[in-house]
């Protein structure tokens, strides 16, 4: 008895159709394009979560810079100051604060002018 795998090959391709829906012409409608579309986006998917960490810290650090200039310090001054304080904040939450409340940001900004 010989078996028959229609339904396999059917189930693989739409896993792949479903992934390569709302791709641009054949990349979404043939399948062999699509595979290929698929698994080049896969890729830069998996790269782009790398990436996103890399430009939040950057963007942080560029946030929390900026706060700290507005204070009379730099960006490299301000963290040395708060490590030797001994004030342990993450940049994410430093670079909330630049933005949204600066009187805390620059009470901080004061403790590490104090501690150099």
């Amino acid at each position: 008895m010989r078996i028959k795998r229609g339904v396999n090959a059917v189930k693989k391709r739409r896993k792949i159709f479903k992934l390569s829906k709302g791709y641009f012409g054949c990349k979404s409608k043939n399948y062999r394009i699509a595979r290929q579309a698929v698994m080049k986006s896969l890729r830069y998917a998996y790269v782009g979560r790398k990436r996103r960490k890399r430009d939040m810290r950057s963007l942080w650090i560029a946030r929390i810079n900026a706060g700290a200039r507005l204070n009379g310090l730099s960006y490299s001054k301000l963290m040395h100051g708060l490590k030797v304080a001994g004030i342990d904040l993450n940049r994410k939450m430093l670079a909330e604060l630049a933005v949204s409340d600066e009187k805390a940001f620059a009470s901080l900004c004061e403790k590490a002018k104090a501690a150099i």
